[in-house]
């Protein structure tokens, strides 16, 4: 006999945004919830679902599937072993019946997850239309962060828009899924105003986002969030000068299973700690790092549905800005040029605050090579409004004024630099 394709849990898939992958992706982690193993579904798995190869999944993929739906199995159109199939396939050249089918198939879904909301009035659906357009907000704040970096009002934006996501929540019922995906999006904006404090060296208030930002995560069981929040924690302790807390803050974001699912992750994770590894002064263990990164960055496949501030990951410029980082604090000033300006080549033109920082770094690596007037012509590259308005690329120009002050051959370009910031700042 011929499988019967399980429409019923199809029609739900398309009502609440899941395809495939992500549906296996969140089954999974309810799997890891209820045994305390992640689950070993795939697209595939999910896929013969619907084909209806598969009729009734196993014990702890039906609970795990009921925790994300919020539905029993048989309301998802599954068939317990024995029991024969309710829905039968209309044949095929009786068109009008197999249309009356889909439609009596779509009621079923609809009318099972209104049994699954709670209460008895109409209270307001929240949905993954909402969550999308939080998602939408998410992707203005990233946009934001790239161009202008660490400010208070980004910092202050992404924590509200963390609170609204939160709102919704007591606005009306919703699924299990859309209230995940509202912790997640609660999460993402706690991360990205954890970003921001941190880019603007405000490291306490930092923190204070940081625990916020892992209390929702963890409530939304999202990894690629989780991930976020950690690896900002290791950058966050890399820029305080505190290598080992940098070091056991990326050890949890590369644990984390989506690094194995995904090299994407895997590749920052370990580029992440390549840069950390480069307070320490073991070279061997930042080449090994790196090395491993480029690696997991080459096995990455381009076309997954991935978070919006992976982008710079996919493209390798954040790879090469972290071994730009990596090498220069090692003093190994070539490596770090070179990768400089592989990083200003794979920086997107929108992403002016990165752009502004590797340009300082690469004036860095230049000067300590001894070229003092090539390093002073590369900083002065750095539009005036960055250098003035955001702390991070500031203390950097002013560290890089200090160092050619000091430098024996920077006489004359000292003259040149003072008289250029001297103009940034009139202008300012």
């Amino acid at each position: 006999m011929d499988a019967i394709r399980n429409t019923v849990l199809e029609a739900w898939m398309n009502e609440h945004g899941y395809s495939s992958n992500s549906l296996a992706d969140a089954v999974n982690g309810a799997v890891a919830d209820l045994t305390g193993r992640i689950g070993g579904l795939d697209g595939s798995s999910v896929r013969a679902w619907k084909a209806g190869r598969v009729t009734w999944p196993k014990s702890a993929t039906r609970k795990a599937l009921e925790a994300v739906t919020g539905l029993p199995p048989v309301a998802l159109g599954f068939v317990p072993r024995g029991r024969p199939s309710s829905i039968s396939p209309a044949p095929p050249q009786q068109k009008e019946p197999d249309m009356k089918r889909r439609t009596l198939v779509g009621g079923i879904a609809a009318a099972a997850a209104a049994a699954a909301a709670p209460g008895t009035a109409s209270p307001r659906r929240i949905g993954m239309s909402d969550v999308n357009r939080l998602n939408k907000r998410f992707a203005e704040i990233i946009a934001s962060d790239h161009r202008h970096g660490g400010q208070p009002r980004i910092e202050e934006q992404a924590a509200a828009l963390a609170e609204e996501a939160l709102n919704l929540q007591n606005a009306g019922s919703a699924t299990q899924r859309v209230r995940n995906s509202l912790y997640a999006s609660g999460a993402a904006f706690r991360s990205s105003a954890m970003w921001a404090a941190i880019d603007g060296r405000r490291y306490d208030v930092a923190k204070a986002h940081m625990r916020e930002a892992q209390a929702l995560a963890e409530m939304s069981g999202d990894q690629a969030i989780k991930f976020r929040i950690w690896s900002h924690a290791g950058t966050m302790y890399r820029h305080m000068g505190r290598p080992a807390d940098a070091i056991a803050a990326n050890d949890v974001a590369r644990n984390l299973h989506i690094t194995r699912r995904d090299p994407l992750f895997a590749s920052l994770g370990l580029a992440r700690q390549g840069a950390t590894l480069g307070l320490t002064g073991d070279t061997a263990a930042v080449r090994h790092s790196l090395g491993c990164a480029r690696d997991a960055l080459e096995r990455a496949e381009p076309d997954l549905d991935r978070p919006v501030w992976m982008t710079a990951v996919l493209t390798g410029a954040e790879l090469e800005t972290l071994a730009l980082s990596a090498y220069l604090r090692l003093g190994d000033f070539t490596q770090a040029e070179a990768h400089a300006h592989r990083s200003l080549t794979l920086l997107r033109p929108q992403m002016r605050r990165d752009r502004a920082i590797n340009t300082v770094r690469l004036a860095r690596a230049q000067l300590g090579q001894g070229a003092a007037d090539t390093a002073t012509r590369t900083a002065m590259k750095v539009p005036a409004d960055v250098a003035t308005r955001h702390p991070r690329v500031t203390r950097m120009l002013q560290e890089f004024g200090t160092a050619l002050r000091a430098a024996p051959s920077g006489k004359s370009a000292v003259q040149t630099w003072n008289q250029h910031t001297t103009t940034w700042w009139n202008a300012a």
